[in-house]
This record gives structure tokens, sequence and C-alpha cells, in this order.
């Protein structure tokens, strides 16, 4: 049975025709055009559909969408814009953290919501936060020291 849906993503309200049990991941890229978060393995196990809801990390693969009304989801899409990059999206292109680009918008989910809990991590604790998210091009160097990139240059702004 499907009927509307009202879920808030990326700040937005918006209402969707669907049954509450579909994955919210369907609903952010076949019926909102959010197409940031990726299908990988549909189990929860590579991070690619990663998302926050209400600031922490959540599989959009697997997350029936009637569970989130009332609460905050935020995507890839949600971080900056073009004209204002998030801090964590400049470091990425500055380090070239990306190849492929597959697992990168999970991996900046799980990189903010480390961030945010978290404003000077060491490099075993942002190794940490991204274990559950795969990359198979072997950029996890690279990536390590964008989010150590994107750490620093926050906490510099805070200092300002």
């Amino acid at each position: 049975m499907s009927g509307p849906l009202t879920l808030t993503v990326n700040g937005c309200m918006y209402q969707v025709d669907a049954a509450p049990t579909t994955p919210l991941l369907d609903i952010l890229r076949n019926h909102l055009g959010l197409t940031g978060s990726r299908y990988g393995c549909g189990l929860e196990q590579c991070g690619a559909c990663m998302v926050l809801v209400d600031g922490v990390t959540a599989y959009s693969c697997s997350r029936e969408a009637g569970t989130l009304e009332g609460r905050s989801v935020t995507t890839v899409e949600g971080l900056g814009s073009p004209e204002a990059l998030h801090p964590l999206q400049k470091a990425f292109l500055d380090e070239q953290a990306g190849q492929c680009g597959y697992c990168l918008s999970g991996m900046l989910i799980a990189a903010k919501a480390l961030l945010d809990r978290n404003p000077a991590p060491t490099r075993a604790d942002v190794a940490t936060a991204l274990d559950p998210n795969l990359c198979r091009c072997g950029t996890h160097p690279r990536i390590l020291r964008a989010v150590l990139r994107a750490a620093a240059d926050m906490r510099s702004r805070a200092d300002s």
C-alpha cells in the first residue's frame, strides 16, 4: 500500500507517494532525483548509499522510508553547493581523493558525521569512522589525508 510520505531531505520537506517500506535510497534517487547516494550492495556492507539521519550515519539501501517521517535526512547533495563547497568536498578535491568516485558520497557522509562529533580526529579515528565504507580503487591514503585536511581547515576557520 502506498500513500503520501512526508520526508525532510537536505532541509526541504517533500511529499512522496510511496509505500512506507520503500527503501530510502529508492526515494532519494527515483522520486527526488538525488543521485549522489549510490546502490552498491544492498546489504549494508559497502557504504555507497550512506546518508545522515538526524546527524547519524545510516544506510539508505535498507532503511525504510516510512521510519523517517519527522526526522532529518542529509545526503551528499546537502553538504555544499558548486558555489560553496563544504570543507570536506574541497579537501577531497584538493587531495585528489577520488578515482572512480563511486564510494565518495558515502565517504563524505561518514567523514561529516565524524567531524561533527570530533573536530580534531587522529588518523586512527578517521580510519575507524570510514571503515564501513569500501573503496575498490585504493585511494584510502588520499581519503584519510583529505578528512584530516578538512578537519584542520575547519578548526582554523573556527579559530579566526
